[in-house]
């Protein structure tokens, strides 16, 4: 695993961070997907900003930890990654759990596939986030 600083949340599922020298890059959270905010098609869909916010809320000028699966980058560049705050927390199960994000499985990315579909099990069983119904 690598830390790195969070300097901009761009929406529920993709962060920007600082890197070496003060690069920057964009990092799109593995095996989960938020409603869109800044889609040129799709525009602002339900819950998307509610989303955003609680990625904020998470990880925004923090210092968080990348853990990497089989592939590191998707077909428009970003790293692709398990984001961790500093309590071990992994920001993609947490946006699972509270229903601010659903399941997506992009093979060959799998390694923590079990554990989100049981967390959105339960967010859907509890009417949490996306599955309240609103």
């Amino acid at each position: 695993m690598v830390s790195v600083q969070v300097v901009r949340v761009i929406d529920g599922d993709t962060i920007q961070i600082c890197c070496v020298f003060g690069d920057r890059e964009k990092v799109r959270y593995i095996g989960v997907d938020t409603p869109e905010t800044h889609h040129p098609m799709k525009g602002i869909e339900p819950f998307g900003k509610e989303a955003a916010e609680a990625n904020r809320k998470l990880v925004d000028g923090k210092t968080v930890r990348l853990e990497f699966d089989v592939q590191q980058l998707d077909k428009f560049g970003r790293t692709l990654a398990y984001v961790y705050l500093e309590d071990g927390t992994c920001v993609n199960a947490c946006l699972v759990e509270h229903g601010y994000a659903q399941v997506m499985t992009v093979r060959p990315n799998v390694k923590h596939q079990e554990l989100f579909l049981k967390l959105q099990r339960e967010a859907r069983e509890e009417r949490r986030g996306l599955w309240g119904g609103r």
